[in-house]
């Protein structure tokens, strides 16, 4: 196993029709591929503009089997170029069961593993539990052949269990497909805030795991399909270090591939000086599975 990992993260305008997002997501991985990376993390849902600005059964029809067309296509792609392939589609399982999901393609090609997202959010300009079955899959790292790979979606990346869960599972990256924005009606300073947060919560789980974390978002305003609103897709991938650190970020407006070479050596000297996972009361941590402790 390579002691040192080349990582990319993918930040893409995702407005236009699926074979023309489709194309700006290969030319990236291309690109990343000239770079020697081993890994490329593309945004969430980056196949198509973000649907879930409103209630449409029509959009439905957006969604693939996997695997499906998308997975050959992007197979095909991760054979051909060597490298582990983070992507995330909407899924249809079943007649009337839809998933969000991450899906990981190997450097061999070979599908490695899947993750369904398993927080569902429903609120303006976000209703994702129209479409969305929460996961079923629980929080488990996925085995390629660069190490273990904690793929979680999005609205996943606010809550320090899954993070943690993944951790204890052996991720040995924390790995985040996001499509996260603005409201154009809030103020500057509100807009500030929610990014400001969005960074910390996640250099958080890299802190408290000792582990790095990539970030990875769209970019661009998205015109919702029934008004004149929509999202501005803030950007601001980045990606971090096992200190929180942020090694390389984007910034809110452009398209952007980020690279950095992580040192896996230095995630486990992290985790000798800080041992969080030695010092956790697990035996006084039951109350965390109640909804609330009154």
């Amino acid at each position: 196993m390579k002691t040192s990992l080349t990582v990319c993260a993918v930040q893409q305008f995702c407005n236009q029709d699926r074979q023309t997002n489709l194309d700006a997501s290969i030319a990236k991985i291309h690109e990343a591929a000239t770079n020697h990376a081993d890994l490329v993390v593309l945004p969430e849902l980056h196949l198509d503009p973000y649907f879930c600005q409103n209630e449409d059964f029509n959009h439905f029809d957006l969604a693939q089997a996997i695997p499906g067309p998308t997975t050959e296509i992007l197979s095909e792609l991760a054979k051909k170029l060597g490298i582990v392939i983070v992507s995330t589609l909407f899924e249809k399982r079943a007649a009337g069961l839809y998933h969000n999901t991450a899906v990981v393609f190997d450097k061999d090609g070979s599908l490695a593993g899947k993750y369904r997202k398993m927080h569902i959010p429903d609120d303006p300009g976000f209703y994702e539990k129209y479409y969305f079955t929460p996961g079923d899959l629980g929080f488990k790292p996925i085995e390629t052949s660069i190490g273990k790979l904690g793929v979680l979606v999005c609205w996943d990346q606010w809550f320090p269990e899954a993070a943690r869960l993944m951790a204890l599972a052996g991720a040995e990256i924390l790995i985040y497909p996001t499509a996260i924005g603005w409201d154009p009606n809030d103020n500057a300073d509100e807009q500030q805030r929610q990014l400001n947060a969005w960074i910390t919560i996640q250099r958080s789980h890299a802190i408290a795991n000792g582990i790095p974390v990539i970030a990875c978002n769209r970019v661009g305003f998205e015109k919702a399909p029934d008004s004149d609103a929509g999202i501005n897709f803030w950007g601001n991938s980045f990606i971090a270090g096992p200190q929180g650190d942020v090694l390389v970020n984007a910034d809110a407006s452009e398209p952007n591939l980020l690279t950095y070479k992580i040192d896996k050596t230095k995630t486990e000297r992290v985790r000798q000086i800080w041992p969080y996972l030695r010092d956790r009361r697990i035996d006084e941590y039951g109350d965390l599975v109640k909804r609330y402790i009154d």
